[in-house]
């Protein structure tokens, strides 16, 4: 069955047929694969797009579109009957779908014979294994993260501090601010990102809370951010923790452990490896120092402090995606993942440290796509 693939989706939503058709494509079309023949079925507007790219491509009028409308049909009862002749035409009988393949199409194919079986695990490993074209697009997305990154650093770095507040410019330094400031620079590096995380203080021990107001002296301010390269709708994922002022005592040594932790586990990381064993790394390097894991918290009760989080996951065309490192990874890296590696150390209503690397893993080990300093003051 894993030769016969059907997908009916946009590319532009769809990252399942993003990494099957690698353009831009607003409208939903069908995209199937047979014996070793890769068919759309689309309309005329994209029809050029998509022949350049060496499918083999079909219009509705093939399969009677025309006679459809003369008969007074609506559209999606048209758009259902046509889908269903195209893939008689393929002889698809049976097919692999993503899970949130339309329900009314499914129906509709399955009335009239055609077998279709959800299959996550099946498009999730394709997607894995990254093609040339979406390395390439993480690359410029993490370029662009990193020209974000050293856009709020700057900011940071020229801040004045008045009492506990930062200040630039004669106005108080707010999350908002480097947002704005960020999103620039990741605009100038044609990739986007609507939100993303600048968590002074407190807020940084919040989990995924993106932050807000003014930000404090000798305090840490978690920085997490994910753009998206505009041209291959590919992400990137970095963090960095800084302190302007004097990082408290505790928040050093934090900010040390992170670093340990993350060291050990890059050093686990290569095809091959358990992805599971690459997250115990870095439980063991903070149990030792006394933290709280998901490996050491009481049953049944939640965490929140410490490291309460998993070590990365997957990133693509998706921020989040196969495969995760974490206490429930039940699946070994291959060449061409490309993962995220983001230990931190957390405590509610004090605040957090968190760094994160972007990493390509490769037969021998990994490489490093994240080119920044982990330093702690800006």
């Amino acid at each position: 069955m894993a030769d016969e693939v059907l997908i009916y989706a946009d590319t532009e939503r769809s990252p399942e047929l993003r990494h099957e058709v690698p353009v831009a494509i607003g409208d939903a079309f069908l995209y199937a694969e047979t014996n070793g023949t890769r068919h759309v079925l689309t309309n005329v507007l994209e029809k050029n797009k998509l022949d350049a790219l060496g499918l083999t491509t079909h219009l509705g009028t093939e399969y009677g579109s025309d006679d459809l409308v003369a008969e007074g049909k609506g559209w999606e009862e048209i758009r259902d009957e046509i889908l269903l002749r195209a893939v008689r035409d393929f002889g698809i009988s049976s097919a692999v779908v993503p899970f949130w393949f339309p329900t009314r199409i499914a129906d509709h194919l399955r009335a009239n014979g055609v077998e279709l079986t959800s299959d996550s695990e099946f498009f999730d490993g394709r997607r894995r294994r990254k093609s040339e074209q979406e390395i390439a697009g993480i690359r410029r997305a993490q370029q662009a993260a990193e020209a974000g990154m050293r856009r709020a650093q700057a900011m940071l770095a020229a801040a004045d501090v008045d009492g506990e507040t930062l200040m630039l410019d004669g106005e108080p330094l707010t999350s908002e601010r480097i947002k704005v400031a960020m999103r620039q620079a990741f605009d100038e590096n044609n990739s986007s990102l609507d939100d993303f995380i600048v968590a002074g203080g407190a807020q940084g021990a919040l989990g995924h809370d993106t932050g807000s107001g003014p930000l404090q002296a000798n305090s840490p301010i978690i920085i997490d951010i994910w753009p998206r390269d505009r041209d291959s709708a590919c992400f990137s994922d970095m963090t960095r923790t800084f302190v302007v002022g004097e990082p408290p005592e505790e928040i050093a040594e934090w900010h040390r452990l992170t670093k340990e932790a993350l060291d050990r586990s890059l050093e686990k990381i290569k095809a091959g490896a358990s992805c599971r064993e690459v997250y115990d790394a870095a439980c063991d390097v903070y149990e030792a120092a006394g933290h709280k894991t998901q490996r050491t918290k009481e049953k049944g009760a939640s965490l929140d402090e410490g490291f309460f989080h998993a070590l990365g996951h997957g990133v693509g065309l998706e921020v989040h995606e196969a495969p995760v490192m974490g206490l429930v990874a039940d699946k070994d890296l291959v060449a061409g993942d490309v993962v995220t590696v983001e230990p931190g150390l957390y405590r509610q209503g004090f605040g957090g440290v968190r760094l994160e690397d972007l990493v390509l893993v490769t037969a021998e080990g990994y490489e490093n796509l994240t080119e920044f300093p982990y330093d702690l003051s800006p």
